[in-house]
């Protein structure tokens, strides 16, 4: 029945999901339902807990792939999950992003939840992000952390997108952008030394702003 709450809350929401159809879609009398969750948000709450631990099995799978550079971990998700919107024809999005725009402002118990769910995701994204920082592919100022949340926010703005354009052109744009950021936040940190002897590499010491000067061209070995 959780698993039928996933499917049905993904693509309708809260609101336009009755007990009706969720009992009716597992073959279970009314009843049965009231005895096991009490009442319709008792359930969401389990639905929501069971949509996350499916969905940070997804993630540990592709983020802690040690085959596969972090970066491209990140991308590897953004593609599986589009994927898997065009294979519904967008009509299924994020369940957390669902009932986050419907039930966060309305119930703090409900907000605990969706909150907790967002937070391990970003925390699974940032791992990842330190794991970019440790092997070079990111400066070591770069805030993770805050790449962290800027991703999963657009990333369910992008899900959104999808649904209302029934278009993966939403998803493509938000995985550009990032994967291009985090790139450039690597590119522009890299240095390549020069390999002419200098004073500078000599003593140990580089000029202002991390860079090895230039030597005049008599200098040159």
């Amino acid at each position: 029945m959780l698993r039928i709450g996933v499917a049905v809350f993904t693509e309708k929401g809260f609101h336009n999901t009755p007990v009706d159809e969720i009992v009716a879609a597992a073959g279970v009398p009314k009843g049965s339902f009231a005895y096991y969750f009490g009442s319709k948000d008792a359930y969401t709450v389990q639905v929501i807990e069971r949509y996350a631990e499916y969905f940070n099995k997804k993630l540990d799978r592709i983020l802690s792939d040690a085959t596969v550079e972090p970066i491209d971990r990140v991308k590897a998700f953004m593609d599986e999950a589009t994927a898997g919107m065009e294979r519904f024809q967008f009509r299924r999005g994020c369940l957390v992003g669902n009932l986050g725009q419907e039930l966060a402002a309305l119930d703090e118990t409900f907000r605990g939840v969706l909150l907790a769910t967002v937070q391990g995701w970003q925390a699974r994204v940032r791992a990842c992000l330190d794991e970019a920082q440790e092997m070079g592919q990111l400066s070591p100022s770069v805030d993770t952390d805050g790449l962290a949340r800027l991703f999963w926010y657009a990333w369910e703005g992008a899900v959104l997108g999808a649904k209302l354009e029934k278009s993966r052109a939403p998803l493509d744009a938000v995985s550009e952008a990032f994967i291009g950021q985090l790139r450039a936040l690597g590119n522009s940190t890299s240095r390549v030394e020069d390999p002419r002897p200098s004073k500078a590499r000599a003593t140990g010491k580089l000029a202002r702003g991390g860079h090895v000067p230039r030597l005049p061209k008599s200098a040159a070995a």
